[in-house]
């Protein structure tokens, strides 16, 4: 524990100059020297211990100053979902350290902080829920490091000694240690193999709504992203991307005349871009737009070319019609015997489309090649350890060689993760060492438009069987199309990807003859993960399909969902919770006080170990549909932050309603119409309805907490639009819908 690399103030200099990045150091000298860190955060390398357990050694993980403040490096990246302030409670519950009295920070890539499953990936609502007892374990180890190095400066037993938040008290002489003052001979102390944890019943912070840790830098604007970064002697560099993915540029018509412009250092030509560099990135991107590229058509069987006459329309269309009974992926009861025998069969196809992330921060990457041989990047990521050996790959050194800084992010939604041709660092890399100067490249909003990552196009067959009573006693669903997870991780031929099914697998209602299967198509387009994934599109699919076989069968769909769910108390507290939410469960149409037709739809959803129950209110006005509210019961579990939970929640509906109502990325002739906001666009303030939230907490195992509040909304929505409008719904977005007339 005494391998100690001190943290530099942000006004020190580097080896390789000065350096404008905050980067909150430790108090110089030897008196600030704590439970210290063995892995240099300037120096970010992985480390090859392998035999670090993660999540088990302190001093990678917190450094307690001299005033008795606590800087703690964070496994997780912070990203607006609030897990930097979540980590200082749970940390700081046994620490004994009020989460006030935190500063966190991003953490260097390294062994230590594998905490998702032997990995390290801020994103599937993980964070919190898969590294809680690791981390209060951590605050546990800590605190019984300083209570044995009081017992020795104080010369009492330790059995005499306790705390109170930053300082260790012995209570019969009256004497008090700070922890700053004891923390550097505490760090000389062995971990301790077992500690004994809080009683929840004794939790102060845990569980309660301790505000953001980060609220006062970002409404200060002291915040820094890494557009906000800079490092001595850096060009700015801004991109032309091939208008369809495949190209490549060839001639530069005007190549001379863009040299000459004011504050040009130099062209380059990437693989499907050209880029230039100057002395401001508006310079930059002025040159290299007005640069005149004839782009080269992408030879045969180039990976990753968009072909030209692809249509996104075709596509959905054949993915509707695709033949077959795919693969099996959840099978329970006989399906097919059990659709021959019914009453009643229903068939129903749904769709949904591609969706862009469309998130406010700007991709962007800053490379510096030091004088070392290493290269140090500045890079928007949800993993670190994974951009890293990416990065070395790109640059052709080693792992060792590659220092990651991973500042915080404007939001998550699976937009920072290595997607081939998606994600700008690979090219700050390469003009980097072009230009023998650190580089920092932004992409404008239209060429983030151009090659974001999207959520896969997808569409879902169904077929349900009613008994004489109305009641389900078969469900047939086959989802069409490609997922996520088999794009990035290697998809198994015979397989179902689970990420493609989703939300129509795993549902808890009482059906007794279900088979679930997946037909994989390669999807043309570069998808990516999506807030909640397969969930965002699935849920929409099964819930509203749910409503069709509720209708023909002449049953109250909520009322279903509840005969259907009385054998799992959790799912039918949770859905009377919401109804109890919004006053009384009633579908409607009904006339609201304002003299509006309006009607009510429900929805249920499981999304990363949490359960949700939706209701949302809705009108028709102007041929389109308007939201008036939404309530959300969400259970997962158990909680950390119920101010935290409720913000995400309300997000998650405005993300969820957006997609819903407005939101597709629409190909023609290989390429997205759409290239900035005033072709896509996004919910806004006027149509935000109300968002009631309650929390129940049923005692199961922690639940996630980003991403659970989305998948209920866009069904709930629709079905409450179908009431009004007297037709089903099944494809988004409902912009795509003329409901004149129909307002009543």
């Amino acid at each position: 524990m005494n391998d100690m690399t001190p943290i530099r103030d942000r006004s020190t200099r580097s080896e390789d100059g000065p350096l404008n990045v905050s980067r909150r150091g430790f108090l110089g000298g030897a008196a600030a020297l704590v439970l210290s860190v063995t892995i240099p955060v300037r120096r970010a390398r992985a480390q090859a211990t392998a035999a670090v357990a993660a999540g088990t050694r302190v001093n990678a993980f917190l450094e307690i100053r001299p005033d008795s403040t606590v800087l703690f490096r964070s496994a997780f990246i912070e990203g607006g979902q609030g897990v930097f302030t979540a980590m200082a409670q749970i940390v700081g519950e046994e620490l004994d350290v009020d989460p006030t009295q935190f500063v966190v920070e991003g953490a260097p890539p390294g062994p230590d902080y594998l905490l998702t499953g032997g990995g390290r990936f801020t994103g599937g609502s993980m964070s919190v829920r898969m590294s809680y007892d690791t981390m209060r374990k951590l605050g546990a180890s800590a605190r019984q490091m300083l209570l044995k190095a009081a017992a020795t400066r104080l010369g009492v037993p330790i059995s005499e000694l306790s705390t109170e938040p930053g300082r260790v008290m012995h209570t019969a002489s009256g004497r008090a240690v700070p922890y700053g003052d004891i923390a550097d001979a505490a760090a000389e102390l062995p971990v301790p193999a077992d500690v004994v944890l809080r009683s929840p019943d004794s939790f102060r912070w845990i569980g309660k709504p301790v505000p953001r840790l980060d609220v006062r830098e970002k409404s200060t604007g002291r915040a820094q992203y890494a557009i906000d970064l800079t490092v001595e002697g850096m060009l700015h560099a801004a991109v032309q991307h091939s208008p369809r993915l495949g190209g490549e540029p060839g001639a530069l018509a005007n190549e001379p005349e863009v040299q000459a412009m004011p504050g040009v250092h130099s062209i380059h030509r990437l693989p499907g871009a050209v880029a230039v560099l100057a002395n401001s990135w508006w310079r930059a991107r002025r040159a290299v737009e007005a640069l005149q590229v004839t782009w080269t058509e992408p030879a045969a069987n180039t990976a990753h070319a968009m072909p030209a006459d692809f249509s996104s329309d075709v596509h959905k269309e054949m993915l509707k019609t695709t033949p077959g009974e795919g693969i099996v992926f959840e099978q329970e009861g006989d399906a097919a015997s059990a659709l021959a025998g019914a009453a009643r069969v229903i068939e129903a196809t749904y769709d949904a489309p591609y969706l862009v992330h469309g998130q406010l921060e700007p991709p962007s990457a800053m490379a510096r090649w030091n004088k070392d041989g290493t290269l140090e990047l500045w890079i928007p990521n949800q993993a670190p350890e994974m951009f890293q050996a990416d990065a070395a790959k790109v640059a052709g050194i080693e792992t060792g060689k590659v220092i990651v800084h991973s500042p915080m992010l404007g939001g998550f939604f699976g937009r920072h993760f290595l997607y081939q041709t998606a994600n700008p660092f690979p090219q700050a890399i390469v003009l980097a060492k072009a230009a023998g100067r650190p580089v920092k490249l932004i992409w404008s909003r239209e060429e983030e438009f151009l090659r974001d990552t999207l959520r896969p196009m997808g569409a879902v067959r169904f077929r349900a069987g009613l008994d004489a009573a109305g009641l389900p006693i078969a469900l047939d669903a086959v989802a069409v199309g490609e997922g996520p997870t088999g794009r990035w991780f290697g998809r198994q031929p015979h397989k179902v990807d689970g990420s493609a099914v989703e939300g129509i697998a795993g549902k808890v209602y009482a059906i007794p003859n279900r088979r679930v299967a997946q037909i994989h198509v390669d999807d043309p387009a570069i998808i990516g993960f999506w807030r909640s994934v397969g969930h965002s599109m699935n849920d929409f699919f099964y819930e509203t399909f749910f409503d069709e076989m509720a209708e023909a069968g002449r049953q109250d769909p909520y009322e279903l969902r509840l005969r259907l769910l009385a054998d799992s108390p959790r799912h039918s507290n949770l859905l009377r919770a919401v109804a109890d939410l919004s006053g009384g469960w009633k579908r409607g149409p009904f006339t609201a006080k304002d003299g509006t037709r309006r009607a009510r739809g429900v929805a249920m959803a499981s999304p990363f170990g949490s359960e949700v129950a939706t209701i949302a209110e809705v009108s028709l006005r102007d041929g389109g549909v308007v939201v008036h509210d939404v309530w959300v019961a969400i259970d997962p579990g158990s909680i950390v932050n119920p101010a935290i939970i409720e913000a995400q929640v309300n997000s998650a509906v405005a993300l969820g309603l957006s997609s819903a109502l407005l939101e597709e990325v629409v190909y023609v002739d290989g390429m997205p119409q759409a290239r900035n906001f005033d072709g896509y666009p996004i919910l806004p303030p006027d149509r935000m309805p109300r968002v009631n939230v309650r929390i129940v907490e049923s005692g199961a195992p922690m639940g996630g907490v980003g991403e659970p509040g989305l998948p209920g909304v866009p069904p709930a929505v629709v079905n409450a639009a179908s009431v009004l409008t007297g037709e089903r719904i099944r494809s988004l977005p409902l912009s795509k819908l003329d409901l004149k007339g129909l307002e009543g």
